[in-house]
């Protein structure tokens, strides 16, 4: 069984548009003010935070999705970290999980679902945090990830919000897992492309949290479906900043430049990303055309982008620095 064939996207890329939820997120009416709710809608974060004490704060995210790799074990393991990471990125410990789980018994029967939970778990186990339960639903399209709560102290929360001009982005992770894993459904992607994927969507986010907290990160986020161009853009518009990204700098997956350059591998989501960035971003000189493809890839259990104090020792690749203007513009270079 190819779990991808079961699915009409693939991992993050199948979410709905940043450009559509924008548009539903201000049709919905506010609730109340809470002052102990430190991140919530507005602005765009990872995960919400409230805080419960002076020394405490609770992180809740959730994030789940179908099928983006076909062996099942990888899957879970991919669905976790992606999951763990929206707490790595607000700068805080994952303490606890549930799985969300839509699944076919009749149709797939118990093996494929006790590997993919235990692909789950697996992660869950490396990164010190216990799965409790969860739900489950019957559904005819895979679908698996966890809601994760985790624990910081509400004064050293790191949002998106908290860039400022000057610093410099690094990124943690290479990008291009949208190509890959697209490449690979369509039966067009080399074995070695796909491990690369699959080892860098299953290393967690913790090492690379330490690290931009002990280089004095000033704003956090990961890099996930939106692709590049859009989790900057959210961290510039939460800065009130602008930035200038430098393309060639950005680190890309083995196989992922010469994907994009056939053209033969664009998933729906990276192509609605590349649409969204068209009214934030501009391409400064002759960007080749396979360097704007990689910049709006929609990346699932992506790297860290950190913005950091300037010349501060930080983990992988600085690829471009915030700048006064317009907030959420981006200059790519």
């Amino acid at each position: 069984m190819r779990l991808t064939s079961l699915s009409h996207g693939a991992g993050c890329a199948c979410k709905i548009d940043a450009a559509q939820l924008r548009a539903i997120r201000a049709a919905i009416p506010a609730g109340g003010h809470d002052p102990a709710l430190l991140v919530g809608l507005d602005p765009a974060d990872d995960a919400a935070v409230y805080r419960l004490s002076d020394e405490l704060a609770l992180v809740q995210t959730i994030d789940f999705f179908t099928p983006i790799v076909d062996d099942p074990r990888d899957f879970g393991r991919i669905a976790a970290t992606n999951a763990l990471s929206d707490v790595y990125a607000m700068g805080a410990r994952p303490v606890l999980a549930l799985n969300v789980v839509a699944f076919s018994l009749d149709d797939l029967g118990t093996d494929i679902l006790t590997e993919i939970l235990s692909g789950g778990a697996e992660v869950a186990a490396a990164a010190g945090v216990p799965i409790a339960g969860g739900h489950s639903i019957d559904d005819p399209e895979p679908k698996y990830g966890m809601a994760v709560s985790g624990v910081v102290n509400p004064d050293e929360v790191l949002t998106a919000a908290g860039g400022r001009a000057g610093d410099d982005l690094y990124l943690t992770k290479p990008v291009g897992g949208g190509l890959i894993t697209t490449a690979s459904k369509r039966g067009i992607a080399k074995p070695d492309w796909v491990a690369a994927a699959v080892a860098t969507m299953t290393t967690l986010n913790a090492e690379a949290a330490a690290a931009a907290r002990a280089a004095g990160a000033h704003a956090l986020t990961d890099v996930t479906g939106f692709g590049l161009l859009g989790h900057l853009h959210e961290l510039c518009e939460a800065s009130g900043l602008a930035a200038e990204l430098d393309a060639d700098a950005v680190p890309a997956l083995p196989g992922t430049l010469e994907l994009a350059a056939g053209g033969e591998a664009l998933a729906g989501g990276s192509a609605r990303n590349a649409a969204d960035a068209e009214a934030f971003t501009t391409f400064v000189g002759d960007i080749p055309a396979e360097r704007r493809v990689l910049l709006a890839d929609a990346m699932t259990s992506g790297g860290l982008l950190a913005a950091v104090p300037p010349g501060a020792a930080m983990e992988g690749t600085r690829i471009g620095v915030l700048v006064e203007g317009d907030a959420g513009s981006i200059s790519v270079i």
